[in-house]
C-alpha cells in the first residue's frame, strides 16, 4: 500500500466541515483536527501512487472550504 499524510488549510471557521467531507473520502483512513499551521491531517492510502494521486488527493482537494494542501508521501527508510 502506498500512503500520505495531506496537510490541509481551511477557510476560517470551516474546519469542522472540511474535516467530516475528508473522512467520507474512499482512501482516507484517519482525519485529525490540529493546530498550528495546518487545520486538518489525513492519512490517506492505496495500492498505487496514481490511484493515490486520482481517487483520494484530486477528492481531497475539492472539499469546499480548503484553501491549501500539501501532501506527504510516506517513505519506510
Amino acid at each position: 500500500m502506498v500512503q500520505a499524510y495531506i496537510l490541509i488549510q481551511t477557510e476560517v471557521g470551516k474546519t469542522h466541515d472540511v474535516a467530516t467531507a475528508i473522512g467520507h473520502v474512499d482512501g482516507v483512513v484517519r482525519v485529525d483536527s490540529v493546530t498550528g499551521p495546518y487545520d486538518v491531517i489525513a492519512l490517506a492510502e492505496k495500492h498505487t501512487v496514481d490511484e493515490l494521486g486520482k481517487a483520494v488527493v484530486s477528492k481531497v482537494q475539492s472539499v469546499d472550504g480548503i484553501t491549501r494542501t500539501l501532501t506527504c508521501p510516506v517513505v519506510h527508510l
